[in-house]
């Protein structure tokens, strides 16, 4: 994909199309208010969009292609971007069908094209939503020097003093609250003419994505897909564990809900009120939760992309930092069929489910030992539902860097025996080792040499020996990490950290984590292959 430099558009809508618009014949005295879409593409349950529909004749809803958005700081595959451009064009159609005359089409920095509206007497209105390290600088200046409303709306709590007290029950009441709601017949939905669309933004950044079973984005395959999934909601817990289960056994919404195509408070609703209950439905709608509280944390502290949530792990494995053990990880050649398998259906799809996120995250981080954020960015990169609010919290999380007490270790060998025993997912994305018997999948390097003979597989040739010894590395990290878990521990006892850390229990929980655990005690280890998430006690 090209840079925004390598290939420049111009920025748009020109201010004479703003203000023709502004200055209609029929147009009354005030302008009204544009609604800046950014990562909430729909137009139902949208606080934006109901805030200015109440408070305005007219309405401009506006995307803005940001050249930003299109180079390393964007750090999104061609295939997620492809998606957003599909999610466009449903949002397009979305305000037509309403009687609307369609979406305004932008390009340029976000500021300077929506300056050129505030410049002809215009408003403008956006949803709040938590964002990385650029979306949330541009934020605070467009508040600041254009007087953009943010308008809150999607069940997290702001401008509080404690934001996790009663959080659980705030959440549960915006899940059973009415949607934002409003009348299509009340408003005039206008459209400056502009000469970009997500086609020219293609081509212009050069836009080819490769990667293959890449759903359509927009609002009408999202709601296709919760229908389907809420009905069939009684197979997902036996499906979440196994790649290739999860595959068609889980919503496959994460990417629609990501681009805000639904909003987490339609999907609750549709299965609370349509999906059979069971334990499907309930675990699936822990998950919701799962969504809103790791969301919350980004909006508790921003730094989750980019330090340690806990300054006692700032830095640790950067001594360690191995150029080709990172590139063996990426390619998927580290020996470990499971995690190779993986990391190749990630760079070929966009997608792995959450047991083979947190495998592959276990691995790099504690057994190869790498620094989390190279792992992290490249996860970001890749996936369709690359949120950094949930991948960049979930990377630290995982790797332990928290600071509460237990480590999620996943063997790579069990989760061959566990979720893939016939292999039938391991041979897909690692064809070299498709003639090996099953019974060898979750070790190849222990095969007999009569039967690598016997096959035609050569190990050490066709396939990888293990870059790292799993027992000696698992031990050695084991040592280092509970050498200064107790460290960690006690600095949650800071009530700055512990805010950064929004544990669901908040600073009380951070409080007896620091007492409990701070000081020179080892750190205890989990079987992460025996756990599941199915409910907000066990996040952090």
């Amino acid at each position: 994909m090209a840079t925004g430099e390598d290939a420049p558009l111009p920025t748009t809508p020109a201010p004479d199309a703003i203000r023709s618009l502004s200055r209609a014949d029929d147009a009354p005295d005030e302008p009204g208010t544009v609604v800046w879409h950014r990562d909430d593409l729909r137009i139902a349950d949208n606080p934006a969009v109901a805030a200015a529909a109440a408070d305005a004749d007219r309405i401009v809803p506006l995307f803005v292609f940001d050249p930003a958005f299109y180079d390393e700081r964007g750090a999104a595959c061609d295939a997620r971007v492809e998606f957003l451009h599909d999610c466009l064009r449903d949002l397009d159609r979305q305000y037509r069908d309403v009687g609307g005359a369609g979406l305004t089409y932008g390009h340029g920095d976000p500021l300077d094209v929506l300056s050129r509206f505030v410049d002809a007497g215009w408003d403008a209105v956006a949803t709040a939503t938590p964002s990385g390290r650029y979306g949330r600088r541009r934020d605070e200046r467009a508040r600041e020097r254009l007087g953009v409303d943010f308008v809150a709306g999607d069940g997290l709590v702001r401008d509080a003093d404690r934001p996790r007290e009663d959080w659980s029950d705030r959440v549960e009441s915006w899940f059973a609250a009415d949607p934002f709601d409003w009348d299509p017949r009340s408003v005039a939905v206008e459209r400056v003419e502009t000469a970009i669309d997500p086609d020219r933004a293609s081509d212009a950044y050069d836009v080819a994505p490769t990667k293959t079973r890449v759903p359509t984005g927009g609002r009408g395959p999202a709601r296709d897909r919760l229908r389907a999934f809420a009905e069939a909601i009684g197979e997902y817990p036996g499906s979440i564990s196994s790649p290739l289960d999860a595959r068609e056994g889980t919503s496959g919404l994460s990417a629609y809900l990501r681009f805000g195509c639904l909003s987490v408070r339609e999907v609750h609703r549709h299965v609370d009120e349509r999906a059979p209950d069971g334990r499907g439905k309930s675990m699936y709608v822990s998950r919701l939760f799962w969504n809103r509280h790791y969301t919350q944390k980004l909006l508790d502290w921003p730094g989750w992309l980019d330090r340690a949530v806990n300054p006692v792990y700032e830095g640790f494995n950067r001594d360690r930092h191995d150029p080709d053990l990172v590139a063996a990880w990426k390619r998927g050649e580290t020996g470990f069929p499971m995690v190779d398998a993986s990391m190749r259906c990630l760079r070929e799809t966009g997608w792995l489910n959450f047991r083979m996120r947190a495998l592959c995250a276990s691995v790099y981080f504690q057994i190869l030992q790498q620094p989390w954020r190279i792992g992290a960015d490249h996860f970001y990169e890749h996936l369709i539902d690359g949120d950094p609010a949930i991948n960049y919290t979930q990377w630290q999380s995982q790797c332990g860097l928290v600071g509460r007490p237990g480590l999620r270790l996943y063997d790579p060998r069990k989760q061959v025996r566990d979720q893939d025993p016939d292999g039938e997912f391991v041979r897909r994305w690692v064809p070299e080792l498709d003639p090996l018997p099953a019974a060898h999948l979750d070790a190849p390097e222990k095969t007999p040499l009569a039967v690598q003979r016997e096959v035609g597989v050569r190990i050490g040739e066709d396939y990888p020996y293990p870059v790292a010894d799993y027992e000696r590395a698992r031990l050695e990290f084991r040592e280092r990490y509970g050498a200064v878990h107790g460290a960690a521990a006690a600095r949650l006892g800071d009530e700055e950290i512990a805010r950064r850390a929004s544990l669901s229990g908040g600073l009380g929980a951070a409080r007896s984590i620091a007492a409990d655990h701070g000081g020179p005690a080892e750190a205890d280890g989990d079987d992460a292959d025996a756990t599941s998430q199915t409910g907000l006690d066990e996040f952090g």
